[in-house]
Parts: C-alpha cells; structure tokens; sequence
C-alpha cells in the first residue's frame, strides 16, 4: 500500500513539474525545401558546337 502511494505522488509531482507533452510537430511543417542556387537552362541545353568537350578520349588527349 505504501509503495503505491509513493508511485502516485511521484507521478503527481512530476505532473505539476513538467505537465504535459508538447503536442506533436508534423514532418511537413519541420522541413523547407528551397533550390540552393536558381537553375540555369543554359547549363543543360545541347551545343553542338562544345558537345566533343564532354568526352574524354586517350588518343586525343595523346593527340594521336
């Protein structure tokens, strides 16, 4: 008997101490998703021109 009341007045005290849980946060509302830098459609367009740049070729770099 005495053990139970010791439990239920450590229960009541921590109640009145910390009272309750803050109501929880959705993960939508904790995350911000924003481009790092703003996209440049220029970066990804074909050049005919540049396009053998991109490649990487042992003779040419030889210049065989």
């Amino acid at each position: 008997m005495e053990l139970q009341d010791t439990a239920d007045s450590g229960a009541a005290a921590r109640r009145a101490r910390f009272g309750t849980l803050p109501e929880r946060i959705r993960q939508e509302d904790m995350i911000e998703e924003k481009s790092a830098t703003v996209p440049d459609p220029a970066r990804y367009a074909y050049d005919p021109e540049r396009s053998w740049t991109s490649f990487s070729c042992l003779a040419a770099d030889l210049g065989l």
